[in-house]
């Protein structure tokens, strides 16, 4: 199966780096005119992360056997969703470095390394599928968080869109998230015994940058929508300059906001 995962993740590939260019045709809102490569971005992250997330649960609901065995259990189906997420990936890290230069990108390329390498390995040896299948219901989380991005960057902060896809972001990211890299951790260790000692250490990196990553972005996400939300008076003489914009807390926000900067 592995020549014909790498073809499905080649064909990925070209899909969604056609879809990066194809975003540049389609006209960009006026309030996200500054930003129009990220919001192109975010938009390909959107598809890829509405395709991927429900497509694993759905998975998981009609398949049981891949949670009851993650190294073996898997029908040929979920060997292509895995192949098109690695095909997403790399085609997002070749968006990165082509609009963005290496130190402002180097987070996320380190993000895309470990989940392509963890996700390659199902797809070459056509084992460990079911373990990749639940990594990818993090993309359900991913798909209210660039949902949340796309409302900043289009200045619909604060507003009830805005907060609702705040507190969506925040229940997904614990049921969705954190609960599967919960659940993986716990697989691998009680598993170790069956997995090549390289793989665990591979599989352990990978939890454990991706585990960090998303404490990182929920305790972010946390304190700039929920407890510095409460609106407040404007400090006299303040104005807003062309490399601000005010978010919901109403303070002025550097356009290169730290919660716009994580992914899944």
């Amino acid at each position: 199966m592995a020549p014909s995962g790498l073809l499905v993740t080649g064909a990925s590939f070209a899909a969604f780096r056609g879809m990066h260019w194809g975003m540049q045709m389609l006209p960009t809102p006026r309030s996200a005119a500054q930003d129009r490569w990220k919001w192109r971005n975010i938009c390909v992250s959107l598809v890829h992360s509405l395709l991927a997330g429900p497509g694993a649960l759905l998975g998981l609901l009609l398949y049981p056997p891949m949670g009851a065995d993650p190294i073996h259990g898997h029908p040929p189906w979920a060997l292509v969703l895995v192949a098109i997420s690695v095909g997403f990936f790399l085609a997002d890290g070749a968006d990165m470095l082509w609009n963005q230069s290496l130190g402002q990108a180097w987070e996320l390329l380190c993000h895309h390394l470990v989940v392509v390498s963890c996700l390659g390995t199902a797809i070459l040896s056509s084992h460990y599928v079911g373990f990749s299948v639940v990594s990818l219901l993090l993309e359900l989380n991913s798909a209210c968080l660039s949902l949340r991005k796309l409302l900043l960057l289009s200045r619909q902060a604060p507003s009830l869109a805005f907060s609702v896809a705040s507190w969506s972001t925040l229940a997904t990211l614990a049921l969705f998230r954190l609960v599967p890299l919960g659940w993986l951790s716990l697989w691998l260790i009680r598993h170790h015994h069956q997995v090549p000692l390289a793989l665990v250490v591979l599989g352990g990196t990978g939890l454990v940058t991706v585990g960090t990553m998303s404490i990182m972005q929920g305790v972010r996400i946390l304190v700039n929508d929920v407890l510095r939300s409460q609106p407040h008076s404007p400090i006299p003489g303040h104005k807003e300059t062309r490399n601000t914009r005010t978010c919901c807390d109403g303070e002025p926000v550097l356009r290169d906001d730290p919660t716009l900067s994580l992914k899944d």
